[in-house]
């Protein structure tokens, strides 16, 4: 059986990430960047391989899972609705990162006028946490994204309160992996 303390705060806690993860997309959009929900995940290995079960494999297979990873569409959790009695689909868009956010390139010439470059554009990937920190293997997939040319820059927005103002602080990926060094 349940515990219901435990079904009420995960309620709650999923209640306050998708709030914050809208926070975030507004934050950006005001930030003049245009933003969609990312629909890809990265999938490290086939069903048939050794598959990464544990901690301790994550740890063991970053380089080798780094070479065999691939971008695939997100697949949406599944969970049973008893009044319909079928599996239905929660969560429609779970891809990893959150959002794909773009812009274009300003460039500022000497007279402090700031130009467009036409047909270039910055593409970063965005990942929603409360906290900030990312687990191992979001972190594995976060340097797949990098290194592959996927996005140019990773933020993970985090939230933090100044003077009683709930602000939305970004990370850059490359300096959380600078940190764990």
């Amino acid at each position: 059986m349940k515990n219901p303390k435990k079904v009420k705060m995960g309620k709650r806690s999923k209640a306050q990430g998708s709030a914050f993860e809208l926070r975030t997309r507004k934050d950006l959009e005001e930030k003049g960047w245009i933003c969609s929900k990312w629909q890809n995940n990265v999938e490290f290995m086939k069903k048939g391989d050794n598959e990464i079960n544990t901690q301790k494999d994550v740890e063991n297979f970053v380089d080798k899972t780094l070479n065999t990873g691939k971008l695939i569409p997100a697949k949406p959790k599944m969970v049973f609705n008893p009044i319909i009695k079928r599996m239905v689909p929660q969560g429609m868009s779970s891809g990893f990162p959150d959002f794909v956010c773009f812009r274009h390139y300003k460039q500022i010439n000497p007279p402090q006028v700031e130009v467009i470059i036409p047909h270039t554009h910055e593409v970063i990937g965005v990942e929603s946490k409360l906290t900030g920190t990312l687990d191992k293997e979001e972190k594995l997939k976060c340097r797949w994204l990098l290194d592959k040319g996927i996005f140019s820059k990773i933020l993970v927005s985090k939230k933090t309160k100044v003077k009683n103002k709930i602000v939305v602080e970004y990370i850059d990926f490359v300096d959380i992996e600078k940190r764990m060094k």
